[in-house]
């Protein structure tokens, strides 16, 4: 006769198989920045080719924001951070199902 293992661990069980939920990093247009240093920024951190860069840059420009990356949490935590780091305003949400 094998014991079944305790309900509190076979939720847990469950909880491990469930896929994480996605986060946005979201970078806002601002007064400050030329849109050459955001189009660069966005090369170098994200290593987008130009064209990616650019079309994000522009989104940034003409309608105030751009979703520039998604991911796990922890990651996203970090982009949000470097993009600070450069100066860009950007924040971190979860991503609308």
């Amino acid at each position: 006769m094998s014991a079944l293992p305790a309900p509190a661990q076979r939720a847990d069980a469950r909880a491990v198989n469930l896929p994480a939920k996605a986060w946005i990093v979201t970078v806002w247009d601002d007064p400050i920045n030329l849109m050459s240093y955001v189009t660069y920024v966005f090369q170098t951190h994200f290593g987008f080719p130009r064209d990616t860069a650019e079309r994000l840059m522009l989104a940034v420009h003409h309608e105030g924001r751009a979703v520039v990356a998604t991911g796990p949490r922890e990651t996203m935590e970090l982009h949000c951070e470097a993009m600070h780091s450069y100066g860009l305003w950007a924040t971190l949400s979860p991503q609308e199902a």
